[in-house]
């Protein structure tokens, strides 16, 4: 039994190898499918080939030949007028500026000297309080708010400078107004 069994796998194992012989030749007979493979020519394209060569007599068709037309003269068209430029609008003649000739009006002009008095000491004790007033706010700037808003910071320290150096000449109006300047573009920083 066990012989037979020893001849049965032999017989198997035989044909199985007979088959993957077979299916190997195969594959190496068929070449490589990347290369493509050249199909031999027919023999009757190889061989030449008559041609016929039809008689002179043999009216054919011709392709009738139109005469060149006749091309006149142009139209003499002038060319386009370049386009035309305005003269430049004459300036008008505007009103002189009026003077306003009440001292009220001369008192509001910015950095205008007052005569002094007491009303001049209230006007600079008011920019003094709003002075200190916008740097205590500008200390309490965080960093990183200072740094986004570069500009407008080093403008409102520039307007308290000189409205400090209007107070310390004498001139409370205009320090007065450089100070409210610096404490409305404090505002716009404090907004952002």
């Amino acid at each position: 039994m066990i012989e037979q069994r020893y001849r049965f796998c032999l017989r198997v194992s035989a044909q199985k190898t007979g088959y993957l012989c077979a299916i190997a030749i195969g594959l190496l007979l068929s070449g490589c499918r990347h290369k493509p493979a050249r199909t031999p020519l027919p023999i009757g394209v190889l061989a030449p080939i008559a041609l016929d060569i039809p008689p002179a007599d043999v009216n054919l068709p011709q392709i009738a030949s139109l005469p060149e037309p006749e091309l006149g003269q142009l139209p003499n068209v002038p060319p386009p007028a370049p386009p035309r430029r305005r003269a430049p609008a004459a300036p008008k003649e505007s009103e002189p500026p009026q003077v306003a000739n009440n001292d009220a009006a001369a008192a509001l002009a910015i950095g205008a000297i007052s005569a002094g008095g007491d009303d001049t000491t209230h006007t600079a004790q008011q920019a003094q309080d709003l002075i200190n007033s916008v740097l205590k706010r500008l200390s309490a700037v965080s960093s990183q708010l200072a740094v986004a808003q570069k500009r407008e910071v080093r403008e409102v320290r520039n307007f308290l400078d000189q409205a400090q150096k209007a107070l310390k000449s004498g001139d409370s109006e205009g320090a007065h107004t450089l100070a409210t300047k610096a404490r409305l573009l404090m505002d716009e920083v404090e907004k952002k």
